[in-house]
């Protein structure tokens, strides 16, 4: 194979594609959509376009904030960290990225996780969950 994993994917209109169902998904999902609610859609399909299309080998800059302090405010949990994977695993599947491209793109996903939540675990205790959201808006 030549290229890329970008090249390989299809380049900027594929990858948009993929980043435009998958955001789409996001925000609408019942377990982590929540977190979506006040956010700018076209925005955060921008930054995702951005950091993937950079770890996959394009030559585009991440011009957002770090990943540590944009996610810092939010109480995401392991839980909810791993349900955005599997949303985007489907979302791979779906569009039938090949095996070798969504592995790279998971597995970097997965890297990010103590920058997103220091919650290692990936079960989600609801009434946790509600706890941590209302201390969050409390101190906001």
């Amino acid at each position: 194979m030549q290229g890329t994993l970008y090249d390989q994917l299809g380049g900027e209109a594929k990858l948009r594609q993929i980043i435009d169902t998958f955001i789409d998904r996001v925000f609408e999902d019942r377990m982590i959509g929540f977190f979506f609610r006040n956010a700018d859609r076209k925005r955060i399909k921008e930054m995702e376009f951005q950091l993937t299309a950079r770890l996959l080998g394009a030559d585009v800059e991440y011009q957002g904030k770090p990943l540590d302090e944009v996610h810092a405010k939010h109480p995401i949990m392991g839980g909810q960290f791993a349900r955005r994977l599997q949303i985007l695993s489907e979302t791979l599947e779906d569009y039938g990225v090949p095996r070798h491209i969504r592995d790279a793109w998971l597995e970097h996903s997965e890297s990010l996780r103590p920058l997103i939540t220091k919650d290692a675990g990936s079960d989600c205790d609801p009434v946790q969950a509600r706890e941590k959201v209302q201390r969050a808006s409390r101190r906001s």
